[in-house]
């Protein structure tokens, strides 16, 4: 798959001063991709730069006052409104609403899952959903409050570009990059080995096998089938294609089986729209009936008359 484009970056990251207990599991560090650095020429030029970083200092720190408020929202299930995300986060930074919350979604997506919906125009009215329609969120394993689906997403994308099955050294390799290690307690996902081969792997999203003719044993993680019971091929590759700027026919082989993939859950669904036609025709005929009834019983008393 292409590189992602250079863009801002968020990511979790635990804070080196305090312990794991003592840490709100939802404290949210956000970092910035390293930036190219430009020669200075004048104090101007580096007083305008400090300006520069303090307002993304304090950018970054809405944008995580942010996302603990939705989080806060998710775990108690209600929905939220503009007006009390500026009330309780933005007071001065309106002005910035949309960049600030944009930040927050990206977060929310690729950290824990989740999916910022609008579900009232009129009152800008917001609720939290998991992603791609995967209906688990893990808020009632180890580290309680906190959804998991980012992780499994993150997995599950994972065994999808590396053709529907990928090595669990390579999982581990991959998730020791963001700071996930499998016998390291993480701030966010509790014990991650635990997670992912006792929680993912019960709950049917992953499916862990040993390679065949392995010896000594080595494993494989693939897709379990609760997967594609609650989300589509094609959503996934909107989903991926989508975090590298990119269109989902950019990827043809990908593409193609994804439409595949829809035309045979179109075959497979039952013809509802006959049977509703069949229906209105019914019911049509049934009005046609009763009119002609009553035009029936109507008419003699018209011509007495």
């Amino acid at each position: 798959m292409p590189r992602a484009p250079k863009r801002r970056r968020i990511m979790t990251e635990e804070n080196p001063q305090s312990s794991n207990e003592d840490q709100n599991p939802t404290d949210v560090q956000v970092a910035e991709a390293p930036r190219k650095r430009r020669k200075r020429s004048s104090s101007t030029e580096d007083d305008s730069s400090d300006s520069q970083s303090l307002l993304s200092s304090e950018m970054d720190e809405k944008v995580n006052d942010l996302v603990y408020f939705l989080l806060l929202k998710y775990q108690m299930k209600e929905p939220v409104t503009r007006a009390a995300i500026v009330d309780h986060v933005m007071k001065n930074y309106e002005g910035s609403f949309t960049l600030i919350l944009n930040e927050a979604i990206e977060c929310l997506q690729l950290v824990f899952g989740l999916d910022l919906n609008e579900v009232d125009p009129t009152t800008h009215t917001y609720v939290l959903v998991t992603t791609l329609g995967i209906t688990y969120d893990g808020m009632q394993t180890e580290v309680h409050g906190v959804p998991k689906t980012g992780l499994l997403i993150f997995i599950l994308s994972l065994i999808f570009i590396d053709d529907k099955c990928v090595s669990e050294e390579e999982v581990w390799k991959v998730l020791g990059m963001i700071g996930v290690h499998p016998d390291s307690y993480h701030h966010l996902y509790g014990n991650p080995r635990k997670l992912i081969l006792e929680e993912f792997v019960q709950e049917q999203y992953l499916e862990y096998r040993q390679v065949p003719g392995s010896d000594p044993a080595r494993y494989e993680f693939l897709w379990g089938p609760r997967v594609l019971a609650e989300s589509t091929l094609m959503k996934f590759l909107e989903f991926l294609s989508g975090l590298i700027g990119s269109e989902p026919s950019s990827f043809s082989v990908w593409y193609e089986e994804a439409l595949r993939d829809e035309r045979e859950r179109a075959q497979a669904r039952p013809p509802e729209t006959d049977d509703a036609a069949t229906d209105a025709a019914a019911a049509t005929d049934d009005s046609a009936t009763d009119a002609a009834a009553t035009d029936a019983a109507v008419a003699p008393s018209s011509c007495s008359s």
